[in-house]
C-alpha cells in the first residue's frame, strides 16, 4: 500500500514525500483511514512503528475539510501526552506534515511560564498538545474552552495511567463535548486501558499491529551478567570495545542518571548528558539536541524523561539497571530498531536484578539471550540485596515524582525449579549447577567482544 492510497490531501502528502516515506507502517494503514472517516480508534503498536503519524496525518486531513468559526479560547483538537518530551515530538510531527497547510497549534507543558500560554490559547489555536496537569491548570483558570473540541487523542495512554494522571483526565474528559471522536494509542495494551477505553471510546475500532507485550523483532537483545560494583567499568567497555557513537542509557533514579554521567566523564574520557524530571525544561532540551548532533555520546535518561524520545536509526540501548516494572522494559528498548530499522538492547544484570530479569521475560513471552563475559564474570559469593528505589512516578507538567516502588527481592518465595537459597545460575558453584545446553550463538558473542576488550586492554597498558 502507499500513502496516496490512505485519502490524504496533496499538501499532506507532499509534506510525506519530502521525508522520504512512500509507504505507510501498519498502524498507518490501519489507523489513518479510520481517523479521516470519523471513527473512534483504540490502537495498540510497539514503539517506534509510526504511531505518531498515525494520528498527526488523519488529523491534519480533518481539519482540512471545514473551516468553523471559533470562538476565543476555543480549540478544534486536543493531544494529551504523559511527557514535555513527547508532547514536544508531536508537535514536531504536526509541523512536518502540516507545513504546507493553514492551522495554529501549540505545545503546553509545565516546567515553562504560563502566562504565555495562555496568550496563546487567547488568539486562537486550532491543535492543542498537552500534559494533563498543567492543562488542568490553564482548564480551572478559565483559560481554555473545550466546547468545540472534535477529537481527542490521548497518546502512550499506558504511561499516563501509570504516572497517575487518570484523576486529572477524568476531570479533563468532563469538560469535553459528548459528541466527539476520540483516539487512544498505546505502546502496550493492558485490562487498564481497555478498561479505560470503555469509558471514553463509543464503538472503538481496534487496531493490533503486533503481538501483545510483544518487543521488535528487530531488536537484538542481550543479557550480560555482571556485578553491580562493575557495572560503570563494563558499559565503559563495551562503548569503547564496539566504538558506539550514539548510546541511550537507562537508570532507575535520577540521581543514579547523574551520577553515572560524571563517572563516565572522569573515569572513561566518555561524553555523556542526562536527562529526567530534576532538569530544568532547557537542560533537557539541550541534553536531547546534543545527543541528536553527536556532540554527546552517551545520554543518560530515567525512564519518565526518556518518553518521547525520537531518534531515527539510535543504534544501541542499554539498561545500566533493570526496571521495577516489565512494561518499562518494552518501552525503554522500543528507543531502538525504529521504522524497520535493526537496533541492539543491553541490559547490564547484577545478582539483585534476577527476579525483575525474570519478571520481564515472563511479560515478553521471551527469553534473552545470556552472554557471560569471562572478564566480567559475576562473583558467585555476593548475596541478592533488596532493591530499595522504585520507578519514578509523574507529576504535573510531565515531571517525576518517585515511589518507594516494590521490594521485588525480599518475602519471595523461590522461582519453580529455583533452589530456596535463590541463586541463580550466575551465583552457583560448577558443581551445584545443572548442564545445559550450549547457546554456540551467545558463545560466539561472548568470545568476538572478549577479544575486542582484551585488544582495548593491550592498548591501554601500552598507553601507560
Amino acid at each position: 500500500m502507499k500513502f496516496t492510497q490512505l485519502g490524504l490531501n496533496e499538501s499532506l502528502l507532499k509534506a510525506v514525500k519530502e521525508q522520504g516515506y512512500t509507504e505507510p507502517t501498519p498502524i498507518q494503514a490501519k489507523a489513518i483511514p479510520l481517523v479521516i472517516e470519523g471513527k473512534d480508534v483504540l490502537a495498540a503498536a510497539q514503539t517506534g512503528t509510526g504511531k505518531t503519524a498515525g494520528f498527526t496525518l488523519p488529523l491534519l486531513e480533518r481539519l482540512s475539510k471545514t473551516q468553523p468559526q471559533m470562538k476565543k479560547k476555543q480549540i478544534r483538537v486536543l493531544v494529551l501526552t504523559p511527557t514535555r518530551e513527547l508532547a514536544a515530538q508531536v508537535a514536531d510531527s504536526i509541523a512536518t506534515y502540516g507545513k504546507y497547510m493553514s492551522y495554529r497549534s501549540m505545545v503546553i507543558f509545565g516546567g515553562v511560564g504560563i502566562n504565555p500560554q495562555f496568550s496563546a490559547i487567547k488568539k486562537g489555536v486550532d491543535i492543542v498538545i498537552a500534559t494533563p496537569g498543567r492543562l488542568l491548570d490553564i482548564a480551572s483558570q478559565n483559560g481554555i474552552d473545550f466546547s468545540a473540541v472534535e477529537t481527542l487523542v490521548l497518546d502512550e495512554a499506558d504511561r499516563m495511567l501509570d504516572m497517575g494522571f487518570i484523576h486529572d483526565i477524568k476531570k479533563l474528559m468532563a469538560m469535553m463535548p459528548k459528541h466527539r471522536q476520540t483516539l487512544l494509542f498505546s505502546a502496550t495494551f493492558s485490562k487498564e486501558i481497555k478498561s479505560l477505553a470503555s469509558g471514553l471510546l463509543k464503538d472503538p475500532v481496534l487496531v493490533e499491529v503486533a503481538r501483545e507485550n510483544s518487543t521488535a523483532g528487530q531488536i537484538n537483545q542481550v543479557v550480560y551478567p555482571v556485578d553491580k560494583s562493575r557495572k560503570r567499568e563494563l558499559l565503559s567497555q563495551l562503548i569503547k570495545a564496539g566504538n558506539w557513537k550514539q548510546v541511550l542509557v537507562f537508570t532507575r533514579t535520577k540521581h543514579g542518571a547523574n551520577k553515572l554521567c560524571k563517572q563516565l566523564e572522569e573515569y572513561a574520557g566518555i561524553k555523556a548528558a542526562a536527562i529526567h524530571g530534576n532538569k530544568s525544561q532547557g537542560a533537557r532540551t539541550k541534553a536531547l539536541a546534543d545527543f541528536k548532533a553527536g556532540n554527546v555520546r552517551v545520554l543518560v535518561a530515567t525512564d519518565i524523561a526518556a518518553r518521547g524520545i525520537d531518534i531515527d536509526q539510535l543504534p544501541h540501548v542499554v539498561n545500566f539497571e533493570l526496571p521495577n516494572v516489565p512494561e518499562d522494559y518494552v518501552h525503554r528498548i522500543g528507543r531502538t530498531g525504529r521504522a524497520g530499522m535493526s537496533g541492539e538492547a543491553v541490559s547490564l544484570v547484577c545478582v539483585d536484578e534476577h527476579e525483575l530479569l525474570r519478571a520481564i521475560e515472563r511479560f515478553t513471552k521471551s527469553s534473552i539471550k545470556k552472554v557471560a563475559l569471562e572478564a566480567f564474570r559475576p562473583d558467585p559469593s555476593i548475596e541478592a540485596e533488596p532493591i530499595q528505589n522504585g520507578r519514578g512516578g509523574g507529576k504535573r507538567g510531565g515531571g517525576q515524582r518517585s515511589n518507594s516502588g516494590r521490594n521485588t527481592n525480599r518475602n519471595k518465595k523461590p522461582a519453580k525449579n529455583q533452589p530456596a537459597n535463590n541463586k541463580s545460575d550466575h551465583d552457583k558453584t560448577p558443581t551445584e549447577k545443572k548442564k545445559k545446553p550450549r547457546n554456540p550463538h551467545a558463545e560466539k558473542i561472548g568470545s568476538n567482544l572478549q577479544a575486542k576488550l582484551d585488544k582495548l586492554d593491550k592498548k591501554s597498558n601500552r598507553r601507560r
